[in-house]
């Protein structure tokens, strides 16, 4: 590991383009990001003479499989090349100070790791993460780290689960000897969301950020997730991710309500999850349902059981280079999640059915385009084409605000250390 000096003339120098280049399409902004987490760790911890590393998580999109991964379903994700970026060096005791740039100092005693300790929702992460170290019976302790996050908060592109993936590989190279598998990070990262701050989300958010690239992530064994990767070439279109519209932050039991209500159809059919129950066993079963299961629940239920499936054709479409076949089940995927879902009406709150309303108008037949994650409020996804790119930000940004639009590239690393 550099000391902190030295690494900030060998950033002058350019010693670490290569590496940066690597990672970022920008190598100038890149590098100015580096020298300011420089600047700021002299600054926070006043030593130049610390051993430090660099660190990247990358965020997540996902493309297919919407609500799929908590009852073990596939899902098509992959990493973007906007990422939480940190600096980090090995310090005495057992006390994490962690400085993440625009928000309040986080100082967690790691000597307990009662998930009751309190504290803000990084707080509580980053104790999540420790515990999930610790239950894998893997070694841990405390650091000083400044953080920078590109990935818009609130935007569904899960900068929760890359700040989980950037502690532990922060902890695995500090403390381990950096070999820990990105699958288990993913787990321990996903371990502290449910546990420690209480999210039920499944393992997709996690996995992906860890493994890079695009893959398609098969939960039928949630220990022993199959991820195999997927080429993706997005022939004259960009992604653009258009939010956040409205906050979810007050959401959680409208989330926590899909898995338990696909859940529910899933015991009613003698299963644990919706997995392993298959559609001609759901559709013999739905007159005798009807009675004792809600609508909305046999909806959703029926969602999983395209979208499983569409998640998979959808990969299938990448491989074999048919990308309007994959735009075609891209809009499915929408229809269904608006239709059978219902991630997308919120009582009177209906931004994403608008952003989507919308969305199509200006496509007119072309392209695709699709809530994005969780739903209700948040993000929607579009693969539009590029010739009518700036008139599709400008007419959407009309209604949600400059910025609103985002161009979301497909990054082939993981989690990783960076120097």
């Amino acid at each position: 590991m550099p000391i902190l000096i030295t690494l900030r003339d060998g950033l002058k120098a350019g010693k670490y383009d290569a590496k940066l280049a690597n990672l970022y399409g920008d190598l100038t902004a890149a590098k100015r990001r580096v020298q300011r987490l420089i600047e700021l760790y002299a600054d926070y911890f006043n030593d130049e003479g610390t051993e430090v590393s660099l660190f990247s998580a990358p965020g997540r999109t996902e493309i297919g499989g919407n609500h799929t991964d908590h009852n073990n379903g596939r899902v098509l994700a992959g990493a973007i090349e906007l990422d939480t970026l940190g600096l980090a060096g090995k310090c005495e005791g057992d006390i994490i100070k962690l400085q993440s740039v625009g928000f309040a100092k986080n100082t967690v005693n790691i000597e307990t790791l009662s998930p009751d300790e309190g504290g803000s929702t990084s707080d509580r992460i980053i104790r999540g993460v420790c515990a999930g170290f610790a239950k894998n019976g893997l070694p841990y302790g405390g650091f000083h780290a400044v953080t920078h996050s590109d990935v818009p908060p609130g935007s569904g592109l899960s900068s929760s689960a890359a700040f989980e993936n950037l502690i532990g590989v922060i902890i695995d190279h500090l403390y381990g000897d950096g070999r820990i598998k990105p699958s288990t990070l993913a787990r321990i990262g996903n371990f502290a969301e449910n546990v420690y701050i209480q999210k039920p989300s499944g393992l997709m958010d996690q996995t992906a950020s860890a493994v890079g690239g695009l893959s398609l992530m098969d939960f039928a064994d949630p220990e022993k997730p199959q991820v195999e990767s997927i080429p993706f070439d997005c022939p004259g279109h960009t992604m653009i991710i258009t939010g956040p519209i409205g906050c979810h932050a007050d959401l959680t039991p409208e989330y926590a309500a899909i898995p338990q209500e696909m859940r529910k159809v899933a015991w009613t059919l003698g299963q644990d999850t919706m997995r392993g129950v298959t559609n001609e066993r759901f559709i013999a079963a739905l007159p005798s349902m009807t009675t004792t299961i809600s609508g909305r629940a046999l909806l959703r239920a029926f969602h999983f059981l395209r979208e499983n499936e569409r998640a998979h054709k959808q990969a299938k479409a990448l491989k074999s280079g048919d990308f309007e076949h994959f735009l075609q089940l891209v809009n499915e995927s929408g229809l269904s999640s608006f239709m059978y879902l219902q991630n997308v009406v919120l009582q009177e709150e209906q931004g994403l059915g608008v952003a989507l309303m919308l969305s199509e108008m200006l496509l007119n037949g072309r392209g695709a385009h699709r809530v994005h994650g969780g739903g209700f409020a948040g993000t929607i996804q579009a693969f539009v084409p590029d010739d009518i790119l700036e008139s599709y930000k400008t007419g959407m940004e009309a209604v949600f605000g400059i910025g609103s639009c985002l161009a979301v590239r497909i990054r082939k690393q993981g989690v990783v250390k960076v120097i």
